[in-house]
């Protein structure tokens, strides 16, 4: 085996990109040829400069890729943000440092480049922490109960006046991408989608090496017609032995700017003829879907995890972009084992506004990058962690008073996978 002084870490070249997509396949246990339509699709997510790998002679063992994002920050404010991806290591080089080299290239340049935090999806728990990554949203996927759910079966319309359609993928392509823009704007923990995402969403590209198969579209306006809901979603054909339905409808996503909208559609997906179950897709922990049934204990929680982790590269530029309910100020010592950020601030927050700025004053939590990452969308508890033994109080009572000002009323949620 080389030596891991042989093995180069760099950003990939056009010419690379199809080793290194082979690479990316068989890390993630995928089959690893990778069909020429599959390179064109994914070449339009290449940027140069963003996609590294790791090279033990000519083979690609472990490959890396970011790009520019925007997080929607407590109150509604975008954040730029490096979002992390496509990252494996081939199992013949584990262990050899390939992924610290990598994300240390990486969060350095997004660094230069002003990025005030970092993002990505965990395949694993126990990876990310080390590099100051901490979890920040969390995921909730319900089964529903149908029959149990205690709707009217005869249901045809909204009560609000509002109406659904089932729609096409051009559809999906014209309405769809506003509609996320107004959700994410209000949504804390929300991130930005480009073209490409609906295109692989309605049949336009081919992302992986799965066939396409067009799910359902449906479609909710508003009784003045405004577009403020839209779902996809599948049905299997299970029928039982005795010539008894037991289709069950998978929600590939949902989304839904009033709460009119999001009644509506679970409303809908739970009366389609034949639906025995439901399974919600990734939604907030603090979704309206079990309270918006009758009866809610049809809805059961069959997944729970941790969703988008957050890296803090800008203490006070995280801190100042987010809105806070309450009052207060706050000393905290940041410890960034990395160098990145990190250091002494003091946190003066209200209503109006908030300062976050450099400060020689005792501290009073002490915390790792990592868990006020977990804090600063406000779904953490700094007293849950003081708890743990993860955050440290050098005043008595400075958990609660961060609690006061960074939690929020409603939990943040990102919909997306990337």
């Amino acid at each position: 085996m080389s030596r891991r002084t042989e093995i180069d870490v760099r950003p990939i070249t056009e010419v690379e990109f199809p080793d290194w997509n082979r690479a990316m396949n068989t890390g993630f246990l995928q089959p690893p040829a990778v069909a020429e339509e599959q390179l064109e699709a994914r070449r339009r997510q290449f940027v140069p400069g963003r996609s590294l790998g790791a090279f033990d002679g000519d083979r690609c063992v472990a490959t890396f890729r970011s790009f520019d994002q925007e997080l929607t920050a407590v109150g509604g404010a975008p954040v730029r943000a490096d979002a992390v991806s496509n990252v494996t290591v081939t199992a013949t080089h584990r262990r050899r440092g390939l992924l610290t080299r990598m994300m240390a290239q990486d969060l350095a340049a997004a660094k230069e480049r002003g990025d005030v935090v970092a993002t990505l999806i965990a395949a694993e728990y126990r990876i990310y922490g080390r590099y100051g990554f901490g979890p920040a949203t969390t995921m909730t996927e319900w089964t529903v109960d149908v029959p149990r759910a205690g709707l009217d079966p005869r249901w045809a319309a909204p009560e609000c006046g509002g109406r659904i359609d089932l729609v096409d993928g051009a559809d999906v392509r014209k309405l769809g991408p506003e509609l996320h823009e107004r959700l994410r704007r209000a949504q804390p923990g929300a991130v930005s989608r480009a073209e490409l995402w609906w295109q692989a969403r309605t049949g336009v590209v081919h992302m992986n090496g799965t066939p396409w198969t067009e799910p359902y579209y449906a479609l909710y306006r508003a009784a003045d017609g405004e577009v403020e809901g839209l779902a996809s979603y599948r049905a299997d054909e299970h029928w039982g032995d005795a010539k008894q339905p037991l289709i069950t409808a998978t929600v590939d996503w949902l989304l839904a700017v009033t709460p009119a909208a999001e009644r509506a559609l679970w409303h809908y997906l739970c009366s389609i003829d034949w639906v025995q179950t439901v399974k919600s897709g990734w939604r907030s922990p603090d979704d309206l879907l079990p309270g918006l049934l009758p009866d809610p204990r049809a809805a059961r929680v069959t997944t729970q995890a941790d969703w988008l982790w957050v890296r803090i590269l800008d203490v006070a530029g995280a801190l100042t972009a987010r809105t806070y309910e309450g009052q207060g100020s706050v000393v905290l010592d940041v410890v960034d084992r990395a160098g990145l950020t990190g250091g002494r601030w003091r946190l003066a927050a209200g209503p109006d506004g908030s300062s976050c700025v450099p400060t020689t004053e005792s501290a009073h939590l002490v915390l790792d990058v990592a868990e006020l990452a977990a804090l600063w969308l406000g779904d953490a508890s700094a007293v849950r962690l003081a708890a743990l033994g993860r955050v440290r109080e050098e005043r008595a009572g400075a958990a609660r008073v961060v609690d006061a000002l960074l939690r929020t009323s409603r939990r943040p949620w990102c919909p997306d996978m990337f």
